[in-house]
């Protein structure tokens, strides 16, 4: 076999899925070499090469985690769902009670002798999708009535965003809306999509009551300064006013690579408001390409949505796209201030390490599916597969 076809036969399924998770990391190496240069003088001396070495090992990490969750079966990932749940629901009420406090928000745990820092609700964001989906395919009784459908997807739901609630509002936000979507397309029946409106606003509610009263775990104040910043101007606008310096100052053709100037007075440019560093040094055009290429990546996993022969290869493509799709919408929005800061990263962009890694899982499981609706020999095997999983069920 030649290197070509070994090459063809490791990458098997949607091409275009695995030319977005070559090109985006790539570009995010440049960008954050550029972006991370004030940070790496401040701590470490200078050594600007520090930070893109250390995302590049945490890219090329990513991208093995990526190409070996696209050679597992994806009905392997709807098995252990349930047991991959119940880990995220500790380690998130760990986080909340023990967890480490960056930037004024507790969304970390320590790993011990490593030193390393990890995210939980990233973990808590996959297997939410992952358990969702194989119950919407798996459990169709779980659609119909709210008896059925409150322990095995109600209650997970609020239970998960609730949790991730207080430290990272917008995260629970957008899994919310992920959620909801995928149990619209699993044929939910409309009674039980609109008391998912109940239960937003319940949460809401319990989120109000433990700010009054544990103030040290909910970012209530946070949540204000940043709303009455954005809807009156009142509040703290300093990160809000040196993206859009970046993006004026980027014009139509940018600065060209590596001549940002706002990184040395944006907070976070090589995170949160990376997008404004981009449209800074590659203009416009490459502001509107990164965005394209999102909405690319979204349009080629929804495509796997009728060529899967089965419920949960469907219903998972579509939630981990919605997912990663919208996370980079929303990153996008806030630097051009369209909404109120989040804190959410640019996926396979942004500089970061649990983030980064979970990002390029999500790839992979998409990358499973595609690989297994590839042809028709994969789609009859993969008939067989569920079928059994089904009958075991």
């Amino acid at each position: 076999m030649t290197l070509g076809k070994k090459l063809y036969h490791l990458l098997k399924g949607e091409k275009f899925i695995w030319l977005a998770l070559l090109i985006l990391p790539l570009f995010s190496v440049l960008v954050v070499y550029s972006a991370s240069g004030s940070l790496a003088h401040m701590s470490r001396g200078g050594n600007t090469e520090f930070y893109m070495i250390k995302h590049g090992t945490i890219l090329a990490i990513g991208f093995m985690l990526a190409l070996i969750c696209s050679r597992l079966h994806y009905m392997n990932f709807a098995r252990f769902s349930g047991l991959l749940l119940l880990v995220s629901i500790a380690l998130l009420i760990l986080t909340l009670t023990n967890g480490v406090e960056i930037n004024g928000a507790r969304r970390w745990l320590m790993i011990p002798l490593i030193d390393v820092t990890f995210q939980t609700s990233d973990l808590a964001k996959l297997s939410l999708i992952l358990y969702l989906a194989t119950q919407l395919s798996l459990n169709r009784q779980c659609t119909k009535d709210l008896q059925s459908a409150f322990w095995p997807v109600l209650f997970p739901v609020g239970l998960v965003c609730l949790l991730i609630a207080p430290a990272d509002f917008s995260t629970a936000a957008m899994l919310f809306a992920t959620c909801f979507t995928m149990m619209f397309i699993g044929q939910m029946n409309l009674k039980l999509l609109g008391s998912m409106f109940f239960i937003g606003g319940l949460m809401v509610l319990l989120l109000l009551f433990w700010g009054a009263y544990f103030p040290e775990l909910v970012r209530a104040e946070t949540w204000s300064n940043r709303l009455a910043s954005f809807f009156s101007g009142t509040g703290d606008s300093y990160q809000v006013d040196q993206a859009k310096i970046a993006i004026a100052e980027g014009g139509w053709i940018g600065l060209g690579p590596g001549n940002s100037i706002q990184r040395n007075f944006l907070p976070s440019p090589y995170s949160d408001f990376i997008y404004a560093i981009i449209v800074e040094e590659y203009g416009l055009v490459g502001g509107i390409a990164v965005l394209l290429g999102f909405m690319f990546l979204f349009f080629r996993c929804v495509a796997l949505v009728t060529n899967s022969p089965k419920a949960f290869g469907a219903i998972v493509a579509i939630g981990l796209s919605i997912s990663l799709t919208l996370q980079a919408l929303l990153n996008m929005a806030v630097s051009v201030n369209l909404l109120p800061v989040t804190g959410l990263t640019l996926p396979l962009i942004s500089m970061g390490g649990t983030s980064v890694l979970f990002a390029c899982i999500t790839i992979g499981i998409i990358l499973s599916v595609s690989r297994h609706v590839d042809s028709k020999e994969d789609r009859n095997q993969l008939n067989k597969t569920e079928i059994a999983y089904e009958s075991a069920d």
